[in-house]
């Protein structure tokens, strides 16, 4: 006989089944009717299930979500089997009846008394099972990750000698100022000998020349050139 009050969603409870780790189901209820329905959650194996509400009232023409928790399995059953199995008992109740009232008698048989049961069986299956994909998206998924990884390795190495061609054009570029500040230094100090040789100069004109030999412009002259030609190989050393 099917059910005129309640509809269980889905037909059969599928269980996640993984060793060592707890687990959850749902059952969802649905009101048919438009009267309040109360219903209780039953099962064969109590104390390996955790039923969160046990028991409730589902509002004319609603639904109600029931969480179902397994616990952690210390092993595998043959062939993943389950024997274990659920009970939902549903009865028409009056409105305003609370979940408080809802005893056990209330499912109890009787002449006249209308209380319809749903039993479920328990199904386990892979807690983590892999998602089907085509073979063409599979493909294509490889195609784009091998394009990814060559664009991404040219990103790293430019990015890494980018790096390295700073460092080094920085340290050039601070060569290079030294080199500039080196070279000014030298001609500063040509430029003030140059000026005192010309004032010497200026002061011999002015003299008489020596009777006899070489004249002090000349030997003047001949000193200062190689003054500056000493001073300018000892600048090149440094």
């Amino acid at each position: 006989m099917s059910n005129t009050l309640l509809r269980v969603c889905p037909s059969d409870l599928k269980m996640p089944f993984e060793l060592k780790r707890q687990n959850s189901a749902c059952l969802e209820l649905v009101n048919k009717t438009d009267q309040c329905v109360a219903f209780k959650v039953k099962t064969t194996n109590p104390r390996k299930y955790a039923v969160r509400p046990a028991s409730g009232v589902v509002p004319p023409r609603g639904s109600f979500s029931i969480s179902i928790t397994m616990q952690a399995p210390k092993e595998i059953p043959p062939d993943y089997h389950c024997k274990d199995k659920f009970l939902v008992q549903s009865i028409a109740v009056d409105e305003g009846t609370a979940p408080k009232d809802i005893v056990p008698d209330l499912f109890s048989k009787a002449p006249g008394k209308l209380v319809e049961e749903f039993k479920l069986r328990v199904i386990y299956v892979p807690a983590n099972p892999p998602s089907p994909v085509p073979e063409e998206a599979e493909e294509e998924d490889s195609l784009g990750s091998d394009v990814d990884h060559e664009v991404k390795i040219p990103s790293t190495s430019n990015s890494t000698s980018g790096h390295g061609h700073a460092s080094t054009s920085q340290t050039s570029h601070y060569e290079d100022i030294s080199m500039v500040s080196k070279s000014g230094d030298h001609e500063s100090r040509y430029a003030e000998e140059n000026k005192k040789i010309q004032k010497e100069l200026e002061l011999i004109r002015k003299t008489k020349p020596s009777p006899g030999g070489f004249s002090a412009t000349f030997v003047l002259l001949i000193f200062s050139l190689c003054f500056l030609l000493g001073y300018l190989m000892l600048g090149s050393r440094a």
